[in-house]
């Protein structure tokens, strides 16, 4: 992976991770280093998800596959705010 790479991931890392947050209800304790991971691997996941149902490569904006990389993203952030809650 080259350096661009690396930085479009953190970029699209950083936009799904923050619209995942604005999707949970209230405040969230997590960190911008931890939205931003949680991002990143909703967007690998999601792209992932979106390959195996054929809904990756589609004319025009994907969509779908926005939908569950944002999902993905809500998940995470939701998960990893009740556990840092518990300590």
């Amino acid at each position: 992976m080259e350096i661009s790479g690396i930085i479009s991931a953190i970029v699209i890392g950083l936009i799904i991770g923050v619209l995942g947050r604005l999707v949970v209800p209230g405040r969230q304790h997590v960190g911008v280093l931890w939205t931003v991971v949680v991002g990143i691997v909703a967007a690998l996941l999601g792209s992932a998800i979106a390959a195996g149902f054929g809904v990756a490569d589609t004319k025009g904006p994907d969509w779908i596959e926005w939908f569950i990389q944002i999902a993905l993203a809500a998940v995470g952030i939701a998960a990893l705010d009740r556990t840092k809650a518990r300590r």
